[in-house]
């Protein structure tokens, strides 16, 4: 099938892929006057008292804001907010059909993140939690980090740590097959964006002790003095043995490649000179740091892409749905690490023995269960961190 051809003929027919639909009659004068005026007073003037019951009095407790402002779009780069809705919309029907999350796409027109911090406050109240979505690095840690000290609800940029959940639960299925341990593993990766950064961190979180990133410049290395605070902060928390030179320098002797960054930079010698049995997690979209079949004649033991005409697609829709689905049901104040890795392990679990022989690391996204089972463990987490308020 040709996507793009009838992706443009779909969304012409369609105008639009979400709507609103009434969850109360409206056929009589008594209808009229319980969902409106006059009888609508009565839950505002209880909201006033207690802002609280903004959760059970409207739709606000099982409701996200999906925000953009257009400057990292699918992989095309800033094509501005109004460029980036058919993507928002698609968003909010993934968290519709596979969490039960009512979500409403908002694209904010300003390239400062202050102001996108200060929208977005602002409106807060309507919402259960806010997903942030295709804003660049490293304007996206900003206003996550600004936003998550300003409002009280969930704040999750999914590039960032949707990506992290899910390469984290691949990861942990995938050395299931070599018999590695994380704390052994060395790791390098290719790219020091929004997903890599989170990745990195959310593997040293796991326990993950050896963790090379390169960005377009080569090897991110605390010797050196980055500008950008962020990246600074990255080149402190890993390359511990001090690597220099380029990803060809930082992939000899590693256990595990992770790769969000650019077609073709993974090559099949580069692969050979890894330790034997190397898991390769090629994610570059729409054409990978390595094709599968090359990474596979090189010796790799287990290899992900993002593409989906391959087995063991790193798809952000394994995460994002149940993990909202659960901070939602027990009112997060936050989405934290803890409740992160208990999604990934939430996913891992989902494998079963006999994929796992087959070289299957991660489960389908149309497996009934994941929504479930991952909310059941972040809405668990969430308790227990001391996030939630129910």
């Amino acid at each position: 099938m040709d996507y793009k051809k009838a992706a443009m003929e779909k969304h012409t027919e369609w105008k639009g892929k979400i709507e609103i639909k009434l969850r109360c009659p409206l056929e009589t004068t008594d209808d009229l006057s319980i969902a409106y005026t006059p009888g609508v007073a009565e839950p505002c003037l209880a909201i006033k008292k207690d802002p609280d019951l903004s959760y059970t009095l409207t739709r606000r407790h099982n409701t996200v804001a999906v925000i953009t402002d257009g400057t990292a779009v699918l992989g095309l780069g800033n094509i501005g907010p109004m460029a980036g809705m058919p993507v928002m919309e698609g968003k909010c029907v993934l968290f519709k059909e596979f969490g039960g999350v009512d979500a409403i796409p908002l694209c904010v027109s300003t390239l400062t993140p202050d102001e996108v911090v200060k929208a977005i406050a602002m409106f807060s109240g309507s919402f259960g939690g806010i997903n942030l979505e295709d804003i660049g690095a490293p304007r996206c840690f900003e206003i996550e980090e600004k936003l998550k000290k300003a409002v009280d609800i969930p704040i999750f940029h999914d590039d960032q740590h949707g990506t992290a959940v899910v390469v984290l639960s691949g990861i942990r299925n995938a050395l299931k097959l070599t018999g590695k341990k994380a704390e052994e593993c060395r790791v390098a990766m290719s790219g020091a964006g929004a997903a890599g950064t989170a990745i990195a961190k959310l593997l040293l979180r796991a326990g993950f002790k050896d963790i090379t990133l390169c960005d377009i410049h080569g090897v991110i290395n605390k010797d050196n003095c980055y500008r950008d605070p962020y990246l600074q902060q990255l080149a402190e928390m890993t390359n511990p043995r001090g690597i220099k030179g380029k990803l060809t320098d930082s992939i000899k002797g590693a256990d595990i490649f992770i790769g969000v960054s650019a077609p073709g930079l993974l090559t099949e010698e580069m692969i050979k000179t890894m330790n034997p049995d190397p898991i390769i997690f090629a994610m570059a979209n729409p054409v990978p740091e390595v094709m599968p079949d090359a990474a596979l004649r090189a010796g790799a033991k287990v290899v992900a892409t993002g593409q989906s005409d391959y087995p063991n697609q790193i798809n952000n829709v394994l995460a994002f749905p149940g993990i909202f689905r659960g901070a939602l049901d027990v009112r997060a104040r936050d989405i934290n690490e803890e409740m992160k890795l208990a999604a990934a392990d939430a996913i891992s679990a989902l494998v079963s023995e006999e994929d796992l022989k087959n070289g299957i690391i991660i489960p389908s996204p149309f497996n009934k269960n994941i929504s479930k089972n991952i909310a059941a463990a972040v809405a668990e987490a969430a308790v227990k961190s001391g996030v939630a308020r129910i």
